[in-house]
């Protein structure tokens, strides 16, 4: 029997003509919050991905030993924002070059990745890497994957800033603060 944890996301998007996209950049809540007020995003998730462990809880992925990143799976239209954009958002949103950690944040889960569904996304996001590493002096570390099955975090984590009280409305340019 193969592993369900290793196999593609074959989740369909929310809606007739969104397409997905998925990306681990650190705490996935803030992450969760900037796709969130971007115009042509019809909705996010934060979740588990590109881990060897079958429906793990944020338990056993702060434990370190599931191989899963922190993740957030992005719902959009493309004739609304391009994918081109949220990488944009992705590479604004951290810095590339830590290897396992963003700010105080440390771990695999907290890994620099983007996990494409297309050949079409992969191709951008190679693009943009290269791109982006003649910005930055330092090699960069994101890793540039298929993106795997999908678990989604639970509800408690699902849109936190937002519940928090922090503004989730499209355009919205309030700075995004992370806590926990």
């Amino acid at each position: 029997m193969s592993n369900p944890a290793a196999g593609q996301d074959t989740d369909a998007p929310a809606g007739e003509g969104l397409e997905l996209a998925q990306f681990g950049a650190g705490c996935f809540w803030s992450v969760e919050l900037a796709y969130q007020r971007l115009p042509g995003v019809a909705r996010t998730e934060v979740g588990y991905s590109q881990g060897h462990v079958d429906a793990p809880t944020y338990r056993d992925v702060c434990g370190g030993g599931t191989g899963h990143s922190e993740v957030v799976r992005v719902h959009y239209d493309p004739k609304e924002i391009p994918y081109a954009v949220l990488l944009d958002v992705f590479w604004a949103k951290h810095n590339p070059t830590t290897l396992n950690r963003q700010g105080n944040d440390v771990g695999t889960q907290y890994r620099s990745g983007i996990y494409y569904y297309t050949a079409e996304q992969e191709t951008q996001a190679r693009e943009s890497l290269a791109q982006k590493q003649r910005e930055w002096k330092e090699e960069i570390v994101t890793e540039l994957l298929p993106a795997r099955r999908f678990y989604p975090a639970e509800d408690y984590h699902q849109q936190y800033l937002e519940k928090g009280g922090q503004s989730a409305k499209k355009r919205c340019s309030d700075p995004i603060r992370c806590y926990g």
